[in-house]
């Protein structure tokens, strides 16, 4: 099938599961969509074990893995939706929180990354840098996921700002810790990095470039706004900001999610302050909203759609369940800790830990850098684990975070 025609079927199939859902479901959009389709994808599986001669399970297995899902989205979708992400989170409101953000983008993953790969590693007997690379793949919060849940849950700003100013930044850094673990335990594949001195210089090389080239972009597109009162031209170089910055980004060995959020930080908060007539500040959100929704849609779709690629045995959802709890284990230390190095200098509400802890969804991204791993014995297994916690984290912990936030009493705002 060509890129035209899978993109078609994508849209197709994106619109009527997400028309079921409207009109039967009501759930989320995103969610519904994901439950909708993975409802057909089982669906399929049943009929193809009663009626075996038919094989359909085997030939929508083809189409699956022709899509390459990890390609699609950490090379296309991914740019686009974390621009279209940071664009609606206010500078102003990100500093007001920045060291909560920073320290769980940063120390959070860490965290994360080495409790989810010991408890692999002791659990399974897994090698622990191959285990760490689990961790690592596993711990980064899905902005689009969590900004996707956010609209639904209604929670108070500052609580809201840190939730996303994290899933966008741990996001970024996430997949640049996995880059520097999968290049130091998987030395001879195609990932960067040889040994630590490798690994640093990746990092620094990664996110470090990834947030200027970021600043850059965004500062000269921003330049460029302000000398222009057009805005089909403007959402084009918006556009063309997020596709190109990104792709640039990834040629250059940067951090193109990182390169993504600050460019959108920029053009979000300067740009539409100084840079934009309030005509094309309307044309522009509602063009980047749209683009969200669609691409959440296909996204959430793909990901209900991926239980073909993914091999099911007892070994491999025991190991599902396990790394379940883990998760939520490793996502509570990643935000108490943070929180308890800061509670000297600044007060939290009791309802933190807990909703940030509950509210950190995986998504799609973990799917992709699963299906990216170099060929081995471990990857279907860490395949199956990472789709189960992920469908675990979407449907359970995303369906429940509003409800949870309105029984904990939705405290009074505090910085």
């Amino acid at each position: 099938m060509t890129v035209l025609q899978v993109a078609s079927l994508l849209i197709v199939f994106a619109g009527i599961f997400g028309a079921i859902n409207y009109l039967f479901f009501k759930l989320p959009s995103a969610i519904g969509i994901l439950i909708v389709a993975l409802l057909a994808s089982i669906a399929v599986l049943i009929g193809d074990f009663l009626f075996p001669a038919l094989e359909m399970a085997a030939q929508i297995r083809v189409v699956v893995e022709d899509l390459e899902f990890s390609s699609a989205l950490l090379e296309g979708m991914l740019g686009l939706l974390l621009f279209a992400g940071a664009l609606h989170v206010k500078i102003g409101d990100l500093r007001a929180q920045a060291w909560v953000v920073f320290l769980m983008a940063t120390l959070g993953i860490a965290i994360s990354t080495t409790i989810v790969g010991v408890g692999f590693h002791l659990a399974l007997g897994i090698p622990f840098l191959i285990a760490l690379v689990f961790g690592a793949l596993i711990s980064p919060t899905d902005p689009v996921a969590v900004l996707g849940v956010l609209r639904e849950a209604n929670l108070r700003k500052s609580l809201e700002t840190k939730i996303a100013g994290e899933s966008l930044f741990n996001d970024g850094v996430g997949y640049v810790v996995f880059l520097v673990l999968v290049g130091i335990a998987f030395p001879s594949g195609d990932h960067h990095g040889e040994g630590f001195g490798g690994a640093v210089k990746l990092f620094l090389q990664e996110a470090a470039g990834g947030a200027i080239l970021g600043a850059v972009l965004g500062y000269a597109v921003f330049q460029l706004m302000k000398r222009i009162d057009d805005y089909a031209l403007e959402v084009l170089l918006s556009l063309g900001l997020a596709f190109g910055g990104y792709q640039l980004a990834v040629y250059l060995h940067m951090s193109g999610p990182i390169m993504a959020v600050v460019a959108g930080l920029f053009i979000g908060d300067q740009g539409m302050k100084y840079g934009m007539t309030a005509e094309t500040r309307k044309y522009l959100d509602k063009f980047w909203v749209l683009i969200d929704e669609i691409l959440n849609a296909v996204l959430f779709l793909l990901i209900g759609i991926e239980v073909f690629a993914v091999a099911f045995n007892v070994e491999a959802v025991l190991a599902g369940v396990l790394s379940i709890a883990l998760a939520l284990v490793a996502r509570f230390a990643a935000v108490a800790v943070p929180i308890f190095i800061l509670k000297p200098f600044r007060q939290f509400p009791s309802d933190v830990i807990p909703i940030m802890t509950w509210g950190g969804l995986k998504g799609g991204i973990s799917v992709a850098l699963a299906l990216s791993l170099p060929d081995s014995e471990y990857k279907p297994l860490i395949l199956t684990a990472t789709y189960v916690v992920v469908l675990f984290s979407i449907i359970i912990q995303g369906l429940t975070i509003a409800p949870l936030s309105r029984k904990l009493g939705r405290e009074p705002d505090l910085l």
